[in-house]
């Protein structure tokens, strides 16, 4: 069962953000997306920053959430399937807002889905997807700018969110340990689970 899933499960988790927005994981789930290392994935290129703990993350959430409702899932090669980011729940129309300090490099359309590329320097760039973007290729963002707002695209209008994409020297890479810890699940008694 993917994360997010809503499908009857026996022992579902909800996140303590996620509540309110119905993000639900199994336990198998969440164990799996905290202790996974896929063997393959591209690491940091050396001397880039990587969070090893809160106080150093070098990124900020892109919206108000610290919930990922689909994690990062690391492709065998450059051409197979995988998501090369995480989602993370937003309504439409919320605030989408740069990770970090950087220069928007793109801001506009791909494929019909509104995108927001940062270069953060280092060979380090973010992307966030699907948004309506309000900044322009050229801008100066510091963490916490408003970039746009979250759009349908990725992620279904029945369950939207946004999209945190990474790359370092080209290659993507797992924007997680960039970021502040997410918010950890809560076990709900079963009687709890309305689905």
């Amino acid at each position: 069962m993917q994360i997010g899933s809503r499908a009857h499960h026996p022992r579902m988790f909800m996140g303590a953000v996620g509540a309110a927005s119905g993000v639900v994981l199994t336990l198998g789930a969440v164990l799996a997306a905290a202790t996974a290392t896929p063997k393959d994935a591209p690491g940091p290129a050396r001397g880039a920053v990587v969070a090893t703990d809160e106080s150093r993350a070098p990124w900020v959430w892109p919206t108000g959430s610290r919930v990922v409702s689909r994690p990062w899932e690391a492709p065998a090669d450059d051409y197979a399937a995988g998501h090369r980011g995480l989602d993370v729940p937003a309504a439409i129309g919320d605030a989408a807002v740069a990770v970090d300090v950087g220069t928007v490099t793109f801001a506009g359309s791909v494929a019909g889905r509104g995108v927001v590329t940062i270069d953060h320097g280092g060979g380090l760039r973010s992307t966030l997807d699907s948004v309506a973007p309000s900044v322009t290729a050229g801008d100066t963002v510091a963490p916490g700018d408003t970039v746009g707002r979250v759009a349908v695209g990725h992620c279904p209008e029945s369950d939207p969110c946004l999209h945190l994409g990474a790359r370092l020297d080209d290659r993507y890479v797992d924007p997680t340990p960039y970021l502040p810890a997410a918010e950890w699940p809560v076990l709900l008694p079963e009687d709890a689970w309305t689905g």
